[in-house]
């Protein structure tokens, strides 16, 4: 178990742990703390609490402070800042010619990274925009494409509810949503009145699925063959999954009479289904309307969770190139050279002619070859200059010793 706090960055934002540090912070402070993208400004989400280990990502991050009032004015100053990077940003696009949208500027604490976030139907290549934006704003530049969930949960809005948009408000992840949800809940599937102000479909349907989904295997479906305990028997006309009700058409001989059971008193067999051949030709385009905006949803989240893998993966061998660079400078350094071309010296252990032990100290030269091939070339060499000099001695002894017969040999005949 570890101590951490929450941290949020946005109203709706994802919450992150970080290590309180023995400091007592309370709901709705504002603090500082270090992220992957720099020195960011959030606010507590809740008091100090004790998590399992494996809810943590590791490397925890300590709050660096809690906020004083000049950071607020500061986080003040990069919120007025952000508008007129946003009016710039959005004149550069006109500018460029780019089919893009911007949704929302946002700085850094520290000032260290300026963020933009657009939405396109395609990729975009905004190289040319970047450098632009950078020769203006003097600091580093990122521009983000994101899906349209992700630009209305940051605009805001209210719903066909009245209420206040729920990606907006108290959503921390944006939520898979199918038609299946919407079926299960026996809703009309006409896209305009089950999707959201994004135009997929409204993130409310998975609040109550899973309840309608254990409900649901209580009961039969519409069309399907019943038998009651009273001894009625027929087709069922209609649903009511809440109280669990069941309206059945029954038939006694010639007349028909609709009966209303508890689905406890019920005795069925799933067999019917509603088929796409049962359907008009408005359910038809309705459902391939849902089906398509099912598809792009997910693809979508696709898109945002391969982007936030990239960034993880980034932020990873970003901090092994830092550790790397640290271990670097913690390793001991190479002896100093004593001259030019200098190696450390070297103690060997050699024998005088008296048969003592001697240590000896040699100091290496950098000077010797580098290829073992040029090593045995210098040897042989060498060896070739030894056999000469040891010839020509040879020669100069026998020349003296000849000549000193030859003068002996013409004494004698003098004599």
């Amino acid at each position: 178990m570890t101590k951490v706090v929450g941290v949020r960055f946005n109203m709706a934002g994802k919450i992150y742990y970080f290590d309180p540090c023995g400091a007592e912070v309370e709901r709705g402070q504002h603090v500082i703390v270090e992220t992957a993208r720099g020195m960011e400004y959030g606010f507590v989400v809740g008091p100090v609490k004790e998590v399992e280990d494996e809810e943590i990502v590791a490397p925890l991050k300590p709050i660096i402070r809690i906020s004083t009032p000049e950071d607020d004015k500061h986080n003040e100053e990069n919120l007025q800042k952000k508008k007129e990077a946003f009016a710039i940003c959005k004149e550069k696009i006109k500018k460029h010619g780019l089919l893009m949208k911007l949704v929302d500027a946002e700085y850094t604490f520290d000032n260290n990274k300026l963020l933009f976030y657009f939405t396109a139907d395609g990729r975009i290549d905004f190289r040319d925009l970047v450098k632009d934006l950078a020769s203006v704003f003097k600091t580093r530049i990122e521009l983000r494409q994101i899906g349209v969930r992700d630009e209305i949960r940051l605009m805001g809005g209210i719903g066909v509810c009245g209420r206040v948009l729920c990606c907006h408000s108290y959503l921390t992840d944006l939520v898979s949503v199918s038609i299946k949800m919407a079926k299960e809940q026996n809703l009309s599937l006409n896209p305009s009145k089950i999707s959201g102000v994004c135009g997929r479909l409204m993130c409310c349907l998975k609040n109550e699925a899973e309840t309608y989904e254990e409900l649901n295997k209580n009961l039969p479906g519409v069309g399907d063959y019943v038998t009651a305990e009273d001894g009625g028997h027929g087709t069922v006309q209609s649903v009511n999954v809440l109280r669990q009700t069941v309206r059945v058409i029954v038939e006694e001989g010639d007349e028909r009479e609709i009966r209303e059971y508890k689905a406890g008193d019920l005795q069925f067999k799933k067999m019917y289904r509603k088929d796409k051949s049962d359907m008009t030709d408005e359910d038809r385009e309705a459902l391939a309307m849902l089906e398509q905006m099912e598809k792009q949803d997910r693809l979508e989240k696709a898109e945002r969770e391969a982007n936030q893998a990239a960034e993880r993966e980034a932020r990873a061998k970003r901090m092994e190139e830092k550790n790397a660079r640290a271990d670097k400078k913690a390793k001991p350094q190479k002896p100093e050279k004593k001259g030019p071309g200098a190696l450390p010296e070297e103690v060997e252990e050699i024998k005088t002619p008296d048969g003592k032990e001697k240590k000896h100290r040699r100091n290496r030269r950098n000077r010797g070859p580098k290829n073992p091939g040029e090593q045995e070339n210098r040897q042989k060499l060498e060896d070739n200059a030894k056999n000469k000099e040891t010839n020509a001695n040879r020669h100069g002894q026998s020349s003296r010793h000849n000549g000193r017969e030859h003068r002996s040999h013409s004494n004698k005949d003098q004599a």
